[in-house]
């Protein structure tokens, strides 16, 4: 287990267990790996509510509702695609909160505009603006998966 991500966990659980807020994720190119750190703690089923992988594109749309339309505009890894993913998960759970990934973790897969390790990270809660932010990362897919998760994690702010 990694223990740094685990503790990151640990921290949202205790977070939203003090606001008695849910969360879900909508993952991508981290394959359900958000979803896996956070049910290793003990106890998050009192705040987790759910996990999607959505990792192809017929996914996004039929699991979350992501617009066929958005994708074919913006592409899969897209702010745009991210902030769908959010707002799907919280519309297809009982959470109040959700983070969603998307991005291309290689080797292969990159393009110039696109290219590997470029990663969209979205953030939603119940009656705020999705929060949504590019990342550049660098390593293998090993490693970009990884920073995706540990960014995702530390981004969660509840109110």
């Amino acid at each position: 287990m990694e223990n740094e991500l685990f503790e990151l966990a640990q921290q949202l659980g205790l977070l939203l267990k003090s606001k008695e807020k849910k969360i879900a994720t909508a993952e991508s190119c981290t394959g359900g790996w958000i979803a896996q750190i956070i049910t290793e703690v003990s106890g998050s089923s009192a705040w987790f509510d759910r996990g999607f992988v959505t990792y192809s594109n017929a996914a996004k749309v039929q699991m979350l509702g992501v617009n066929p339309e958005t994708l074919e505009k913006y592409g899969a890894v897209s702010t745009q695609t991210a902030a769908e993913m959010a707002d799907g998960a919280l519309a297809h759970s009982d959470a109040d909160c959700a983070i969603a990934v998307t991005g291309i973790a290689g080797p292969d897969g990159g393009t110039a505009e696109k290219p590997v390790g470029t990663v969209f990270i979205a953030w939603a809660c119940k009656n705020q603006d999705v929060k949504v932010i590019k990342k550049e990362l660098t390593g293998d897919r090993y490693q970009i998966r990884r920073q995706t998760v540990k960014i995702a994690l530390e981004g969660v702010e509840v109110r």
